[in-house]
C-alpha cells in the first residue's frame, strides 16, 4: 500500500499560534489524551473536520510532508477500518508545507481548502 506523501492536521488557529513561537506542535486535546498526534490523508480531511470538529470555528489546516516525519510516523487502522497517519512525539514546524484556514460554510459544513501544495 502506497502511503500518502502529504498529511494534514486540523488544529485550533490559537493553537497552531502557539506552536509557531515554540517552533514545535506537541498535540492539542485529543491528540494530548491519546499519546499521539492525529493526522488525515487528503481524503480523510473532509470526514474528519465533520466528525470530530463539527461547529467549530477557527480552525485550520495544517499540511505536513510525512517524509519528514521519520519513524514516529505510525500508519494505524482507526475509523471503518481505514488507515490513518499518527505522530508519536511532536511536530517539528521544519516539516510544515504550508497552513490555510478552515472556515466554516453557511450550511455549517468546514469548507476544505485547495490541498495541493
Amino acid at each position: 500500500m502506497v502511503r500518502a506523501r502529504i498529511i494534514y492536521k486540523i488544529c485550533p488557529a490559537q493553537a497552531w499560534d502557539e506552536a509557531r513561537g515554540t517552533g514545535r506542535f506537541a498535540g492539542h486535546g485529543d491528540d494530548l489524551a491519546c499519546g499521539f498526534i492525529h493526522f488525515s490523508t487528503a481524503d480523510q480531511v473532509e470526514a474528519t473536520a465533520s466528525k470530530h470538529f463539527a461547529g467549530l470555528d477557527g480552525l485550520i489546516l495544517v499540511a505536513v510532508a510525512a517524509g519528514r516525519l521519520g519513524a514516529a510516523l505510525k500508519w494505524e487502522t482507526s475509523r471503518g477500518g481505514a488507515l490513518f497517519p499518527h505522530l508519536y512525539g511532536p511536530l517539528s514546524l521544519e516539516a510544515v508545507l504550508w497552513t490555510r484556514p478552515l472556515p466554516l460554510g453557511a450550511g455549517g459544513a468546514h469548507v476544505v481548502p485547495e490541498m495541493n501544495p
